[in-house]
């Protein structure tokens, strides 16, 4: 088993969804979803450094995320905050997630950020605790800290755990952003996709709501759809803008790739059931 301590580079794994409808939206904005979450062997690193004073700080900067919209920094303050230690901490982030790619790269960030400070802070909150914490920071932080691939609803926290077939992925990653904000404001947004029980999901059901508002705003979106459709069945992940096709076989995935313009940015990897730091939170019963 790994020990993850101050000397370690604690992963952050990207997520896709399998599939991602839109069913309706609350009166304080928020929209219900239901979806699929798969985790893949993709992913972002962390490094923390223990301080001698209560300052949180990240050791380089990110382009394009200031640091008062870091969502790494957010929840090691948050953290500190409902802990209320005096310890601060040093926060190195390797970047290898897209951002604006619909990967959930800076959610899994800010899980991996509450996962380890709870554990070197020794904060001792279970993963529900951590849940709570997440949701504050948004909406796709929780699942991370579930762990594990999961049916899910409300507003994409509300789990149930799912089995999927071993599957290779090949993700095609555009030259663009999408913001996901935009993508949930548009007028043009499907918002009444019908509910589904999640014993009626199965891999390979469903599409993504979000994916033709994201095609027709970005066309570096619709290409890279094209490029994999012409490969295999695809879909956008999240809000967008990276694009993923399914392969039962590595070989299989790695030949798509092959075939893919050399000037595109593209991975193959392959979907795993659970976060590598799982065994790292621990389970409280919930108390009604």
């Amino acid at each position: 088993m790994t020990t993850w301590d101050w000397t370690s580079d604690w992963p952050a794994p990207a997520k896709i969804n399998l599939f991602l409808h839109v069913t309706g939206r609350r009166d304080d904005g928020y929209h219900t979803l239901q979806t699929a979450f798969r985790f893949l062997d993709l992913a972002d690193s962390l490094r923390f450094s223990p301080r001698n004073d209560t300052m949180i700080v990240r050791t380089h900067d990110i382009p394009g995320v200031a640091v008062n919209q870091d969502l790494v920094i957010k929840a090691a303050q948050l953290l500190q905050s409902v802990c209320a230690t005096q310890q601060g901490v040093s926060i190195t982030v390797k970047k290898r997630l897209p951002m604006g790619g619909g990967l959930g790269g800076g959610s899994s960030d800010a899980a991996t950020t509450l996962i380890a400070l709870n554990q070197l802070w020794t904060c001792a909150l279970d993963t529900h605790q951590l849940q709570a914490l997440g949701l504050r920071l948004g909406a796709d932080v929780p699942v991370f800290i579930h762990g594990k691939s999961c049916f899910a609803e409300g507003v994409g926290e509300q789990f149930s755990d799912i089995q999927i077939p071993p599957t290779w992925y090949l993700l095609v990653a555009p030259p663009v952003s999408v913001p996901t904000e935009e993508i949930f404001r548009a007028p043009e947004l499907s918002r009444d996709t019908p509910v589904i029980a999640p014993n009626q999901w199965h891999f390979g059901f469903g599409h993504n709501d979000m994916e033709p508002v994201a095609a027709s705003r970005y066309p570096q979106v619709a290409a890279a759809l094209s490029q994999l459709r012409a490969l295999g069945p695809a879909r956008m992940s999240g809000s967008g803008a990276c694009c993923f096709a399914e392969f039962a076989t590595e070989s299989q995935a790695l030949n798509a790739q092959r075939q893919l313009p050399a000037d595109i940015v593209s991975f193959v990897t392959p979907g795993v059931d659970r976060h590598p730091l799982l065994a790292t939170t621990t389970t409280s019963p919930r108390h009604s």
